[in-house]
């Protein structure tokens, strides 16, 4: 039940995906309400804490899914071979822009040299920083992808109740529970 079979994934890809959707839903939120924000509001400076604390989390949490999924085998797909290759196609963008968001939002918080504080516990250094508009470009980068993350995520749910409720297939089943 830890590992992915060809019927369906182990708990660790399970737990670490709706982890993700908790997350991306949590973060989209957090991060548009934050523009609403003013100067002397308490959340001005507590919520970009927390949206970048969440933020550096889901990445790690992004890479270990890569590296998991590089490893192991992947459940077979159901449908026809145009939606087996529209959903290989939906997972890269959704991977691509969950690491172009998570990117662009480290660039944006780095821009001033300073590190990020991840919940108190450790900071992760400021690499690229002082690049002429760097928060600015990145933070243009990071709305639109965010809201492209969204609504393809909004699709990618929508793909997999279709397959459950139309279709009577497991797809929704086995990102909830182990099928061996």
């Amino acid at each position: 039940m830890w590992r992915n079979s060809r019927r369906g994934w182990g708990w660790p890809v399970i737990v670490m995906h709706w982890l993700s959707a908790l997350a991306i839903i949590g973060l989209f939120a957090l991060g548009w309400w934050m523009t609403s924000l003013g100067y002397y509001d308490r959340w001005y400076q507590l919520g970009p804490w927390w949206h970048r604390s969440v933020g550096v989390v889901l990445f790690v949490i992004t890479l270990l899914r890569l590296v998991w999924r590089a490893m192991q085998p992947t459940p077979q797909a159901h449908g026809s071979r145009i939606e087996q290759r529209a959903a290989r196609i939906g997972h890269a963008l959704l991977y691509a822009l969950l690491l172009l968001v998570m990117i662009s939002g480290y660039l944006i918080s780095t821009a001033d040299g300073r590190a990020i504080s991840v919940f108190g516990l450790f900071d992760v250094p400021a690499l690229l920083s002082g690049m002429k508009d760097q928060a600015t470009l990145a933070g243009d980068v990071h709305w639109y992808a965010a809201w492209a993350l969204v609504i393809l995520s909004l699709g990618h749910a929508a793909a997999a109740f279709k397959h459950h409720l139309m279709e009577g297939q497991d797809t929704l089943r086995r990102m909830l529970w182990p099928l061996r």
